[in-house]
């Protein structure tokens, strides 16, 4: 029964991390978060929706237009939709002009 029990709890977990989100990517200044930590606009962080709460420090991969990047989760962002997600200037950087402001991406935790 352990072992059952150890198999779908990792089963769930590889399903879950496998598992690509898809929304709009925006930036913002970060400081103090949700999570409790300070960061700043160098750092590679990303503020998830309420519905995602729970995965403070965990990363995704971000991806657009043919690159990728990652991101720690530092953050939530209550204006965010359910899929969308918020980075700081450096990441959003990584991926796109920061004068689109706003760009359709797709993410997971890894």
């Amino acid at each position: 029964m352990v072992s059952f029990t150890k198999t779908v709890v990792a089963m769930t977990m590889a399903v879950t991390s496998a598992f690509a989100f898809s929304g709009d990517m925006t930036y913002y200044n970060p400081g103090l978060g949700a999570c409790g930590w300070t960061n700043g606009d160098g750092d590679a962080v990303v503020a998830l929706s309420p519905s995602k709460s729970g995965n403070c420090g965990r990363q995704i991969r971000i991806h657009y237009n043919g690159k990728s990047t990652t991101a720690k989760v530092v953050d939530k962002c209550p204006g965010c939709g359910d899929e969308s997600i918020d980075v700081s200037p450096t990441v959003f950087d990584q991926l796109a002009n920061r004068d689109q402001g706003r760009v359709h991406v797709t993410w997971e935790f890894i």
